[in-house]
């Protein structure tokens, strides 16, 4: 290995990176650990668990809608003041929703949290990438990875000890201390880098992405709500699919538009999009279902659903050290088929637990899944930019984030709806295992671009032999 590779490899893919993950663990973090507190916070607000919704849906949205324009940012100012102001945001914004005191101030707050992690997302992963010689994309990816492998399970568990001993707002205040420090780590480590001088804003684009994708993310949470209004959700689905044409149209023939789709056109970038939504999808609804199955169907205490739940995480932790290496030794498609189908077969399987099936049985299954999860996931993203140019890697970036920071809402609506149709086709007793049916269908699903994908695809991140 050259001089230049290990200087990468202990600068990039090292300290910066660990930094990055740190930052989108946060924002993941955020995004997962409401659920658990609304009833108590509702309570303090005096409102119904079921309009807490509202700080969730939010913060997702906002996330979703100003993602494209986090581009067109860094175009301006570049990565790393973009950067500090995402931290800055999303870090104040935790300590105001702490000290919020109705769901209108809390549900505001959740929007500014969500305009940073809009920022923190896809500009934390464009500063590695873009510094990130092919040789070592597959151990950054690996290591930005498991924020969103981990967050959405132990955010449950960390929410529920914060509220047994502590007070709600402490699950946004511990963002203070956390924030702050990722701030001094990120001004003394992210190197300051040359930008282009950013084009006009393609205005038209931004409003029309932001009513499409606006309509289309409450649309779809609507779908969830225990009583459906369904002249609401037609006429925000409408809305959101009547803006979104138009301005997918308007992109594609704009010589400068807000979301480039050039990517697309790259085979490997492609499969990883559209596979890697259902995969997703499918995924993770697993760790939003089971704690509900669990408590609702088994009749565990929170405190026992969450401690197994937990499990995933071990898995997770535990099979990463194996992931990079898989990845460098084996053809990419192969690792890719092989996680995938793993996935949803541990899906599959978990549809088939049973209150009466033995705890180590549950463990060792649940160990599994987070294991092949964890594969399947740092897979997909790291192919996702395996044949992307370092021309073409922001937008790339802001693409597949959007897309990905999306799934999360349609993972929630694919499993709530799963739940209600289960319900009406087997009974209430069956509703999580036909849920369940339905999200291995999903990851199935993603199998087939996996299996269409050439032999040698991410072949070019691989270190050759004459850079070892």
């Amino acid at each position: 290995m050259t001089k230049v590779g290990k200087s990468a490899d202990r600068w990039e893919v090292g300290p910066v990176a660990f930094l990055i993950a740190g930052l989108l663990f946060m924002e993941n973090f955020d995004a997962s650990i409401i659920p658990t507190a609304a009833p108590t916070i509702a309570r303090q607000f005096h409102i119904l668990s079921g309009q807490m919704g509202i700080c969730v849906t939010a913060y997702l949205m906002t996330m979703v809608v100003l993602i494209p324009v986090t581009a067109w940012f860094v175009e301006k100012w570049g990565a790393r003041p973009v950067l500090f102001t995402s931290i800055v945001l999303f870090t104040g914004a935790s300590l105001l929703c702490a000290i919020s005191s109705n769901l209108a101030e809390l549900t505001c707050m959740r929007v500014l949290q969500g305009a940073g992690g809009a920022m923190m997302v896809p500009v934390g992963r464009l500063v590695v990438l873009r510094a990130t010689d092919k040789a070592h994309v597959i151990r950054a990816i690996s290591y930005l990875t498991w924020p969103a492998l981990t967050a959405p399970i132990i955010a449950p568990a960390v929410s529920g000890l914060i509220i047994a001993h502590f007070s709600w707002p402490w699950i946004f205040a511990i963002n203070l201390p956390i924030g702050i420090v990722e701030l001094l780590l990120a001004i003394k480590m992210i190197p300051k880098t040359a930008h282009l001088g950013a084009g006009k804003l393609d205005w038209l684009g931004f409003i029309g992405a932001s009513v499409a994708l606006g309509c289309l993310v409450f649309g779809s949470a609507a779908l969830g709500n225990p009583r459906v209004n369904s002249l609401e959700t037609i006429v925000l689905l409408g809305i959101g699919i009547g803006a979104g044409v138009p301005t997918v149209r308007h992109m594609l023939n704009s010589p400068m538009p807000l979301v480039s789709f050039v990517a697309l056109r790259v085979r490997t970038f492609r499969a990883a999009t559209t596979g890697g939504a259902a995969f997703r999808v499918g995924i993770n609804a697993v760790p939003f279902l089971l704690p509900l199955m669990f408590q609702d169907k088994f009749g565990w205490s929170p405190v026992r659903a969450g401690s197994v739940v937990l499990s995933l995480f071990v898995g997770n932790f535990l099979f990463k050290p194996f992931t990079t290496p898989l990845l460098k030794k084996l053809p990419f498609r192969s690792v890719l088929m092989l996680s995938t189908g793993l996935s949803a077969v541990s899906v599959l399987l978990i549809a088939l637990l049973q209150a009466s099936t033995p705890l180590l049985v549950v463990w060792i299954l649940l160990l599994f899944s987070g294991s092949v999860r964890s594969l399947g996931y740092t897979c997909y993203n790291t192919i996702t930019f395996a044949d992307i140019d370092q021309s073409g890697m922001q937008q790339a970036n802001s693409l597949a984030t959007m897309i990905q920071v999306t799934t999360q809402v349609f993972s929630v609506v694919v499993a709530v709806l799963g739940m209600k149709l289960g319900t009406v086709l087997f009974g209430a007793v069956n509703q999580f295992n036909f849920a369940f049916v339905v999200l291995a269908c999903l990851v199935f699903c993603a199998l087939i671009d996996s299996v269409r994908l050439p032999h040698k695809a991410g072949d070019a991140i691989r270190v050759k032999r004459s850079d070892v």
